[in-house]
């Protein structure tokens, strides 16, 4: 038998997705696209309506604290409320300044590649799972409108990484109790763990790994730019992870602020 009897012929072609079975997959491959446009619309829905309520998103001195929730930090509106105040604020903003903050870290996570991968297989179902066929019958990749604007992530990242330190300083801020001095409350670990894990989500960015290690031809002329890339790669590997684990908590960070600025729950000092 020669060689060429004994090759497998090869059809090129043919409709998007595949055959007409749509997977021989036999396993609950459904479960993962139905679970993320379930807790990202659930994010998307509570998030716009916190904003849009512009009230009990901050936590002052008559009750000995200072914690602000994340949607409205920094707060530069015009209606924000004494002692939430930024160093600067836009007078004339009047309506609710989550909805300026918002626009950037949700910018972030919008352009990011995981969360990217997440809600084209999601809401799009292009495809909804590895070896599924697609839902489409052409492909124009990220090269036109409105797609084309996923380019700008890496300019997200940076303005992210100034949300990161504004977070920071409210997470240091919210050891301090006026009228107490200082100490821990469970608002202080709520706050602090939201901007521990959006430092996470950052650094583990790929525009951040790109930006440390990207088009370098030698790490030996390059020793600084190296070290960063070698701690962010590792950290790289758990994007995913770091992407769900902070989406949660920055939600459950405005869910706590508001729930005691309302008076509905304390926020109890643990020392």
């Amino acid at each position: 038998m020669t060689a060429l009897e004994s090759s497998t012929k090869v059809q090129l072609g043919g409709k998007r997705g595949g055959p007409d079975q749509r997977t021989l997959r036999q396993d609950h491959w459904a479960i993962q696209p139905f679970a993320i446009v379930t807790l990202l619309s659930a994010f998307v829905i509570y998030s716009t309506w916190a904003a849009f309520q512009n009230k009990y998103y901050f936590v002052g001195a008559n009750v000995h604290r200072d914690l602000i929730s994340p949607f409205y930090s920094p707060c530069v509106g015009g209606s924000c409320v004494p002692g939430a105040k930024f160093a600067f604020t836009w007078h004339w903003w009047t309506w609710s300044p989550a909805l300026i903050i918002l626009a950037f870290p949700g910018g972030f996570r919008f352009t990011c590649y995981y969360y990217r991968r997440s809600y084209y297989r999601g809401f799009w179902r292009s495809p909804p799972s590895c070896a599924v066929a697609d839902d489409h019958g052409n492909y124009s990749g990220e090269t036109r409108f409105p797609l084309i604007f996923q380019n700008s992530h890496r300019y997200f990242f940076y303005i992210a990484l100034i949300f990161n330190v504004l977070l920071t300083y409210d997470a240091v801020l919210s050891f301090h109790q006026p009228g107490l001095g200082w100490g821990v409350t469970v608002g202080t670990i709520v706050l602090s763990a939201n901007a521990a894990l959006l430092w996470l989500y950052s650094l583990s960015c790929h525009a951040c790994r790109h930006l440390c290690g990207g088009q370098v031809k030698s790490f030996k002329a390059h020793p600084l730019r190296y070290r960063f890339w070698k701690f962010v790669t590792p950290l790289n590997a758990k994007h995913m992870n770091f992407a769900w684990a902070s989406l949660f908590v920055v939600a459950l960070a405005d869910v706590y602020v508001r729930l005691v600025a309302s008076g509905a729950i304390t926020d109890y000092k643990l020392f």
